[in-house]
């Protein structure tokens, strides 16, 4: 398996309003990345594209390492998404999982795919190199208002 390490971050100018993602793919010596935005969005839904995005761009099953600064996305694939699933896409006091077509994407990648993923909360605007990457690109991917 390819080792494969990324960062993702979502920037919402705005919530909801203009929004955009980010992610920087690293392999060895490669790197790659992606940016893009929507309109009008939320900063959650930006986090979750990001990752979404940066998985999709895999081509074969690969050894992942993920820093996000999202707990929200973070805690929903790692504790919340089983849950979630039993009782049909509702939360745990019945109500509709936000985000939901989002996250059953993100279930399909991180399941489907054959990748070995290990999931690291880092904190946003801290000075880590890659987050604050994956921040400007998630930045330049907001749209012109």
């Amino acid at each position: 398996m390819t080792d494969v390490i990324i960062y993702t971050d979502g920037a919402c100018k705005g919530n909801p309003g203009p929004g955009g993602w980010g992610a920087l793919l690293r392999a060895g010596q490669a790197e790659k990345e992606l940016w893009g935005g929507e309109a009008r969005t939320t900063n959650n839904r930006m986090e979750l594209t990001a990752v979404i995005e940066a998985l999709a761009a895999l081509k074969r099953p690969c050894r992942v390492h993920l820093y996000l600064d999202s707990e929200y996305v973070r805690k929903g694939i790692t504790e919340w998404l089983p849950g979630w699933k039993a009782r049909g896409w509702r939360t745990a006091d019945r109500q509709p999982v936000k985000n939901a077509d989002l996250w059953q994407r993100l279930d399909e990648l991180v399941h489907g795919r054959g990748h070995d993923i290990h999931w690291h909360w880092v904190r946003g605007h801290s000075g880590d190199p890659g987050n604050e990457r994956a921040d400007a690109l998630a930045n330049r991917g907001v749209p012109s208002t």
